[in-house]
């Protein structure tokens, strides 16, 4: 029963950790069909946001839940201002162009603060003992989060004006601009806010993972292997994905180990892909968000 207990924690774990890897990709390239490679080094930024501004005596939860994803945001407006703009519906230029951007990023932190594991922050909860087993208590804090996060953005987009103009926008930019709509600031917008859903999620992340200038190659792939065999529908197709992919893994790393953890998630996806190539809800939950 403990195993079970174990086992259980571990994958929804897993499933949570890919939610948070991918939500601020599904909302940049799931709504804007912005093929963003730079989405690594802004789980990365957010990373470095909570582990510098916590060790100059930030409160933690303060660091995490608003100085990281306020960070990021910025940096994501910014981007999008000067980059991006220019890149809609070329999506050759936006990949090479963000790809870029990713190693200007990763330039810049190892000028900064050396190619080093920065000095790294505690998880704010001990271990919670199951039996002759244990968990990580903040493990189990990071799937609430992730559940909470997933509630909140479906709420902002199915009932909000904010969330329907931004959805219409996407989905027909010249319609939305004929009715008044400055589709510019939307798109300007839903970057920012993807870019930082990433900044938080990398915030979040940091207690566990360390951080590394080049943390964000760890993080964009499964990002991008999530978010695309989800499918077009963006909360739905993630969480989909995220369940199915965290789970496969998740139960691959309890049982053999975390590398082959990782290989059974890349082959899953495969699979996934070459049975469903419009991802899991281009099959199923179609009309879902």
């Amino acid at each position: 029963m403990d195993l079970f207990a174990a086992l259980t924690l571990q994958i929804i774990y897993g499933i949570a950790n890919l939610v948070l890897i991918s939500i601020g990709l599904a909302v940049i390239f799931g709504m804007m069909r912005v093929i963003n490679l730079a989405h690594g080094e802004f789980l990365m930024l957010g990373g470095y946001t909570v582990i510098v501004s916590t060790n100059s005596g930030v409160n933690i939860w303060v660091a995490m839940f608003i100085l990281a994803p306020l960070v990021v945001g910025l940096i994501g407006l910014i981007v999008e201002w000067v980059l991006i703009r220019f890149l809609y519906g070329r999506m050759v230029d936006t990949l090479l162009a963000t790809w870029g951007l990713s190693l200007l990023f990763i330039g810049l932190i190892t000028t900064i603060f050396g190619a080093q594991t920065a000095t790294t922050i505690s998880p704010p909860f001990g271990p919670i003992p199951i039996g002759e087993f244990s968990s990580s208590g903040y493990e189990v804090f990071l799937i609430f989060v992730a559940i909470i996060l997933i509630l909140l953005l479906y709420l902002l987009l199915r009932y909000t004006k904010l969330g329907l103009v931004a959805r219409g926008t996407m989905q027909a930019a010249d319609m939305a601009a004929a009715l008044g709509i400055s589709t510019q600031r939307v798109y300007s917008m839903t970057f920012g806010i993807g870019a930082a859903l990433s900044g938080l999620a990398g915030g979040l992340l940091a207690p566990i993972t360390g951080i590394l200038p080049t943390i964000g190659a760890i993080y964009i792939g499964k990002a991008f292997i999530t978010v695309i065999s989800g499918g077009t529908a963006i909360l739905a197709g993630t969480a989909a994905a995220s369940i199915l992919l965290g789970g496969v893994n998740g139960i691959i790393s309890f049982v053999i180990g975390p590398t082959m953890g990782e290989v059974a998630l890349l082959l899953l996806a495969i699979v996934l892909l070459r049975l469903m190539p419009q991802g899991i809800t281009g099959r199923f939950f179609k009309r879902s968000l």
